[in-house]
């Protein structure tokens, strides 16, 4: 089905129209209706049908159509005027799949079109898509195409002719009124007959056929009468079966869409409900992991502030022990030079006492070689008094070296006892370093257990997110779809004027 406004461009078509032509909907829409003309239909047709539809008559014929890959197929085309006043607005085309015969029948009828356009001498035409015979061959067909008040004229002026018969027979009294009586009656009786036949009959079968479209079924049949009197009404309630017919099985194939979207969109919400509810639950573990996280965090950060206070007293004590260390070594560097000095003292010392030793050793000699003679002796004794002096000075220059090297090494000792002390302070803030450093430790492991639930979640919620987004892009489509649908059946049923 496919409806044109008054200038023959699409503004609606159903699929069947669109998957049969081999076009798609937007290459459709707002396109001339000729686009499907295939060039072997003659334009004869197509002028009758402009011509029909014009006068705001229904038209019907058989049609070859070019598909868009430059095919052909066949329909029984039955376009039908939409009016508004009495003038045409718009057309709507319905389609059906013809007859093999009709095809057969259809494709002779258009070459004879052809060979008689070609010769110049034409027997037929076409009108209101039907073939009518030019000249005295179409004397029958107009007889049957007089209307009904036309017949009736007809019927009357037959049975009104009748009387005059006995007179032309020249029939008088009592006979030619028993003859004009009978013949009045046959002619009343044969009136009658042919109302009641040609008529009356066909009437009756109207009335049921519209009050079958009244009760909304569109199953009921109805026989095409043609050529008669009431084929143009038979001809309309027809067109109004399958008007109707082709909208409505538009709207049932639009809603069956609907309701397959409806069940996947409605499938689709349960589907992301459901992982809503995982992604809270997800949210929630992620807010305790991470609440717990903060509480670590906070617990670390403050031994960390420990372990910077307790770092810094570590530094100062260091630089303590550094500088008491250096005190001791200078100490030491003193007590060295120091016992440098005695051993030089201790030197002179025993050269002294050497020296005594001999010039004793000398005094003796000459003692014993003088005998009373005391000038010699007396000179070794002065001089064994000045290496005693200078043994004495000595002796007492080394004790006060002694007494200046021990009051050193005591404040040495002093210094090393206070190295000593300072490096138990060192050692003993090492220890809390240490301890220290395994409750970071434990912390450390608890964040990365932590940080371990946050990242599950996080996966969890990434891939729970994942398909919230690819459930969302299918329900976004479906909405689309539903959309397209939507427009498409407000088109159909919007050919209708209320």
């Amino acid at each position: 089905m496919s409806t044109t406004d008054a200038q023959g461009r699409i503004t609606h078509c159903n699929t069947a129209f669109a998957e049969v032509s081999g076009y798609s909907y937007d290459e459709l829409m707002g396109q001339p209706h000729n686009l499907i003309r295939h060039p072997d239909m003659p334009e004869e047709a197509f002028k009758d049908m402009w011509a029909t539809i014009g006068r705001g008559r229904p038209w019907s014929g058989i049609v070859k159509n070019r598909r868009a890959n430059g095919d052909h197929y066949w329909v029984e085309a039955n376009v039908t005027p939409i009016l508004d006043n009495g003038k045409p607005v718009g057309y709507m085309s319905v389609r059906f799949k013809p007859r093999r015969d009709q095809v057969v029948a259809a494709e002779a009828l258009y070459a004879k079109i052809a060979q008689e356009r070609s010769s110049g001498h034409s027997t037929i035409k076409l009108h209101a898509g039907r073939v009518r015979r030019l000249g005295w061959r179409d004397l029958p067909g107009r007889l049957h195409r007089m209307t009904m008040t036309q017949r009736l004229a007809l019927g009357v002026v037959l049975a009104m002719g009748l009387g005059f018969v006995p007179a032309l027979l020249g029939l008088s009294g009592g006979a030619a009124v028993a003859v004009q009586a009978g013949l009045s009656l046959v002619g009343a009786a044969a009136l009658l007959a042919w109302f009641h036949i040609d008529v009356a009959r066909p009437l009756g079968a109207l009335d049921e056929f519209a009050a079958a479209l009244a009760a909304c079924n569109l199953k009921a049949g109805m026989t095409k009468i043609h050529p008669h009197v009431l084929s143009p009404l038979t001809r309309s309630m027809w067109q109004v079966q399958i008007n109707l017919l082709a909208v409505i099985s538009d709207v049932r194939a639009e809603v069956s869409v609907f309701m397959r979207t409806s069940e996947d969109i409605s499938a689709s919400a349960h589907e992301l409900s459901a992982r809503t509810e995982d992604q809270a639950s997800s949210l929630e573990e992620t807010a305790a992991s991470m609440e717990q996280l903060a509480s670590t965090v906070q617990h670390t950060a403050g031994v960390a502030r420990q372990i910077a206070t307790q770092s810094q007293g570590s530094s100062d004590i260091a630089h303590q022990g550094n500088v008491a260390v250096g005190s001791a070594n200078k100490a030491m560097q003193a007590i060295a030079g120091s016992s440098r000095r005695v051993a030089d003292i201790i030197g002179i010392i025993e050269g002294i006492a050497f020296q005594t030793n001999i010039l004793a050793l000398n005094a003796a000699v000459e003692a014993a070689r003088a005998g009373d003679q005391g000038r010699g002796f007396a000179v070794v004794a002065s001089e064994v008094r000045a290496l005693a002096q200078r043994s004495a000075s000595a002796a007492h220059e080394v004790r006060d070296l002694i007494n200046s090297s021990s009051e050193q090494v005591g404040a040495g000792a002093d210094y090393s006892a206070q190295a000593q002390a300072t490096i138990a302070s060192v050692e003993k803030s090492v220890r809390e370093v240490t301890r220290l450093m395994r409750e970071i430790t434990n912390a450390t492991n608890e964040q990365s257990q932590g940080i371990s639930q946050v990242n599950e979640a996080v996966i969890r919620l990434e891939t729970v997110t994942q398909q919230n987004a690819n459930m969302v892009d299918e329900t976004a489509q479906a909405v689309a779809v539903l959309s397209q649908r939507t427009k498409t059946l407000n088109r159909a049923v919007d050919v209708f004027r209320m």
